[in-house]
């Protein structure tokens, strides 16, 4: 036996060609039978299986129940329905109102191509297409919320948005773009001008080019619908001209702030001010701007309907912000021709860069561009980060640059500065958990962070030296100072772009300001990743560039940019 293995090894090194060819064939021998046994290995399921959702079969199950059997997941247990029905909501109810426990991962090829076509019923189901609407930048058809995705949509996605919205109305266009609403207003226009396939979904047409495909959502029960989390904006004086400043009110004698929110929702408003037994709907405008909060004590009267709710006076009313989207700020495109000057929006990495860019693009209506190209950025929405940087047709040009050169190929520039210990912590975020994610507790705790703080705290400090020096016109501002004063600051930045804006269009920035790039502040570190020896250096770098603000008669570094 041995001699005969041994031969058997010298054939194949004489000739490795042969070796390899056997070795191909049997690997794929070997992949022929496992797909085989996806297809034809599946055991039969009696019709009597027990259901552990149900006591027994799901009616209209289009797939048997396969309980605890290794070939797919199930449901094992009654909790475990329940939560993937909480999970899902309403959408995996039957007509009837059973759950669709069927939905559930099936082993093999063949059941998920059945579970495949599953899906798509149960799609249709969900909600039901009307017809094809012209859509305007300046008077949207669908005037709730909206979200873009240039990589990833699908008519489920955006019906499954709106729907958790509670909004009756889903519509697509240009094969990436979704809206929401309560009520469709434009006119319909033909089917054959819907041209375009959804991103994320061969075969299927999310509109055409201004052209909305619009689904009607609801199949759902009626209980199911809701309008989402209400925004408590503050207590607020009653505006001069009532009528102008908040065009719609009723009178609610058993008034709760629900009722009022639901109201002003209906009605397509994004706030919802409440005066004791009248509910005002509105958007927020030069009349009633609600930059001037009033003491919570003097609007404390309590609702009629809930006395654990406070309802504002005829003089002081609560004002919340509903879901509604206020559109007056969200058209946005190229500059008409090409600018005659380059104006870089500069910043060390994680110093809010495409935050600003974000504000800037809804306060001037114009794209922003950017000296790189990240792809996951377009896909939500920035769609000049594909031209380049000189192309001429954005406002301003995004850039993490620095040294004489690169600073010298722009013709003004804001500079946006924030304090170090934020700016680190967001790009090393950033770097290993992407644009809103968080990196790992292993990496704060290895090697990467000391050594990512080593390397970038010192460009912390030169390239706000560097811009202040080689830049022509730079207009410093402070991450800080833009959070805090939105309307003063971006008013100062839009100045700088050369753009003429309307104070209510900065007022409609103001109340959708965070976009989406906006991480979350649930998950925060539970310990200071800032050494002693970190703290020292950083700090000599904060005073460095303070002193380089102060020698050009700026203001200085914030006082909370040392440490805490």
């Amino acid at each position: 036996m041995a001699k005969l293995w041994f031969k058997f090894q010298r054939y194949f090194r004489r000739k490795p060609v042969r070796f390899f060819t056997f070795l191909a064939l049997y690997l794929t021998a070997g992949s022929l039978v496992l797909l085989h046994s996806g297809f034809v290995g599946q055991p039969a399921v009696s019709e009597n299986q027990a259901n552990p959702v149900a006591g027994g079969p799901v009616e209209g199950a289009e797939l048997p129940f396969l309980g605890d059997m290794h070939l797919g997941r199930g449901f094992r247990d009654a909790g475990e329905a329940a939560s993937i029905a909480r999970r899902y909501g309403p959408w995996l109810k039957g007509k009837d109102g059973s759950e669709r426990a069927k939905l559930g991962d099936y082993g093999g090829a063949w059941s998920r191509a059945l579970k495949g076509r599953v899906v798509r019923e149960k799609e249709e189901e969900r909600a039901k297409y009307i017809d094809c609407y012209l859509d305007d930048t300046q008077s949207r058809a669908l005037r709730g919320v909206s979200f873009f995705d240039y990589k990833k949509m699908t008519i489920f996605r955006c019906q499954d948005n709106c729907a958790e919205r509670g909004y009756l109305y889903a519509g697509l266009e240009f094969g990436a773009e979704c809206y929401c609403s309560h009520k469709i207003q434009a006119a319909n226009v033909s089917e054959a001008e819907f041209d375009m396939e959804c991103k994320g979904e061969q075969g299927s047409t999310c509109g055409g080019a201004n052209r909305l495909s619009i689904y009607w959502l609801q199949l759902a029960q009626e209980s199911a619908r809701r309008y989402g989390s209400a925004v408590f904006r503050g207590c607020f004086r009653r505006p001069d001209n009532l009528s102008l400043a908040l065009p719609v009110t009723a009178a609610m004698l058993n008034m709760f702030v629900d009722k009022c929110v639901d109201l002003c929702t209906e009605k397509e408003y994004p706030l919802a001010a409440l005066a004791g037994t009248a509910c005002h709907c509105g958007f927020p405008t030069t009349r009633f701007p609600l930059h001037d909060r009033e003491d919570e004590q003097l609007c404390a009267q309590k609702c009629s309907a809930e006395e654990f709710e406070s309802c504002g006076t005829p003089s002081y009313f609560i004002v919340y912000q509903t879901q509604v989207q206020d559109n007056r700020c969200m058209d946005r495109r190229f500059l008409p021709g090409k600018s005659k000057q380059l104006i870089a929006l500069a910043s060390f990495p994680g110093a809010g860069n495409t935050w600003a860019r974000h504000l800037i693009e809804l306060a001037t209506g114009f794209y922003t561009g950017s000296y790189y190209f990240d792809g996951s950025l377009y896909n939500k929405g920035f769609k000049g980060e594909r031209d380049h940087w000189r192309s001429g047709r954005t406002i301003c040009i995004k850039t993490h640059e620095s040294g004489q050169k690169e600073i010298e190929a722009f013709d003004a520039a804001i500079l946006l500065i924030r304090n170090p210990y934020k700016a680190l912590m967001a790009e090393f975020n950033r770097k290993y958990g992407g644009h809103i994610g968080f990196a790992a507790n292993a990496h704060w705790g290895g090697q990467e962070w000391p050594e990512f703080v080593r390397n970038y705290a010192p460009w912390w400090a030169t390239h706000t030296l560097d811009w202040l020096r080689f830049g022509k016109k730079v207009l410093v501002v402070h991450f800080e100072d833009l959070k805090q004063d939105l309307f003063v600051q971006l008013g100062r930045m839009v100045g700088l772009l050369g753009v003429a804006v309307r104070e209510d269009r900065l007022l409609c920035v103001e109340s959708q300001k965070d976009g989406n790039f906006k991480r979350s502040g649930l998950r925060k570190l539970e310990y200071n990743p800032y050494t002693a020896d970190m703290q020292k250096t950083i700090s000599t770098y904060i005073k460095m560039v303070d002193a380089a603000l102060r020698g050009r008669n700026l203001t200085g570094v914030p006082d909370d940019y040392y440490p805490r």
